[in-house]
């Protein structure tokens, strides 16, 4: 069996068995995971180079922490409780540790991650991706907070909110794709 077909169809079985589980309605990275893998066998199928999907799983991955703590911190609203500002900090770093390790370590385990010469500025391509769209998305959405809190709370078009870090990692996805072409 062809070795891309088997991370395939592993993938997608793993997908849909996680998407019923009941773990994947508590948190999205399992489900994230298996569909970043997934992914990006495709994108390699369709000629997408490993910087530019790395780049969108970076993205995805930092949402999925920011879901799980905001998650989180309303369920233990819910239950009357509050997190001190150590706790807090203790549970960001340790959603983003585990959800990043969750995203990279089946990477790397598939051998998508890690792969000899697939390389750029020296860094593997999907981590290169994955620090960049990471980056890039957590500070076009600080750009987009900023710019709604000095215009009164009200955003200056309609759906700012995803239009400013949706298009800088179109923009970005464009100059990687220019930067590695070959």
């Amino acid at each position: 069996m062809n070795s891309s077909f088997k991370n395939s169809l592993i993938g997608t079985i793993s997908f849909v068995g996680l998407f019923y589980s009941s773990l994947a309605y508590a948190v999205a990275c399992p489900m994230c995971t298996v569909a970043v893998v997934t992914g990006t066998v495709f994108a390699r199928q369709f000629g997408i180079d490993d910087t530019i999907t790395g780049l969108w799983i970076g993205a995805i991955t930092l949402i999925a922490c920011e879901w799980t703590i905001i998650w989180i911190e309303n369920f233990l609203k819910k239950k009357g409780k509050k997190l001190k500002s150590a706790a807090r900090t203790v549970l960001q770093l340790s959603t983003y540790i585990l959800f990043y390790a969750l995203v990279i370590f089946p990477l790397h385990s598939l051998e998508v991650v890690g792969i000899e010469n697939n390389l750029i500025f020296g860094i593997d391509k999907i981590l290169f991706g994955i620090i960049s769209g990471s980056l890039v998305f957590f500070f076009a959405e600080k750009w987009h907070e900023e710019l709604k809190a000095n215009n009164n709370n009200k955003v200056f078009f309609p759906f700012q909110r995803v239009i400013i870090p949706v298009g800088s990692l179109v923009v970005l996805s464009i100059i990687f794709y220019f930067l590695t072409k070959t």
